[in-house]
């Protein structure tokens, strides 16, 4: 309390998110490095050609984008070891056909085009750093639906992929909590899995991650 008495109003600075970027086109580290500096509540800790070259400067980074002119493999592969290292992962790419499911199998949590826009690169860092998932529209439009779900584990499994938790998926879709457990039931003895991350690499082979557009 101040000493005219009054009580004084404590404001806590809002949380920092901390970013690296990994990518072996100079351009791309340099465009992203400068749109995370226009960001107050994103810090860059890195920037670097690759996983390698980063060394211990990613030891500090909560998300990494990375950005890597290599084969579906080894993109998984390099998403594997930094999920290994503690770090929540994005891959950019221009081939989501062949590498959105490939990478999310090794637990990448976002995908994106290099035709994103600034803003959408933004929201896919926010999304992924606070736990959620985020796919970009073309990965999903590129793989096609499904046809092995029904509409209500659709809708399910497309929540789960936005990072949804199971009482965050009930209140959306007005149902129990109960209920969406045996949809998931279901959908695990239709694909022999129910980790978050496979349900989320479910829903974009499946087509369930598709922006909807606007009116």
């Amino acid at each position: 309390m101040s000493m005219s008495g009054r009580a004084e109003v404590v404001v806590r600075p809002s949380p920092v998110l901390r970013i690296a970027v990994i990518g072996d086109c100079p351009l791309f580290r340099h465009g992203v490095s400068q749109l995370i500096g226009t960001a107050p509540d994103l810090h860059l800790v890195a920037a670097a050609a690759s996983i390698e070259a980063a060394d211990g400067s990613l030891r500090g980074a909560e998300v990494v984008l990375m950005d890597l002119q290599q084969s579906a493999p080894r993109l998984a592969a390099a998403v594997a070891k930094l999920r290994r290292q503690g770090h929540a992962v994005i891959v950019v790419s221009s081939s989501p056909r062949v590498d959105a499911v490939q990478v999310i199998r090794e637990g990448a949590s976002g995908y994106l085009s290099r035709q994103a826009e600034g803003e959408e690169v933004l929201t896919a860092i926010r999304a992924v750093g606070s736990g959620r998932s985020y796919v970009c529209a073309p990965a999903g439009q590129l793989l096609g639906p499904s046809p092995r779900f029904t509409d209500r584990e659709q809708e399910i499994l497309r929540l789960v992929a936005d990072g949804a938790t199971d009482h965050e998926i009930a209140a959306r879709l007005r149902i129990s909590k109960h209920t969406v457990q045996s949809h998931l039931d279901r959908i695990g003895e239709k694909t022999g899995s129910r980790r978050r991350s496979d349900l989320t690499r479910l829903a974009v082979e499946s087509g369930l991650t598709d922006a909807e557009q606007p009116e």
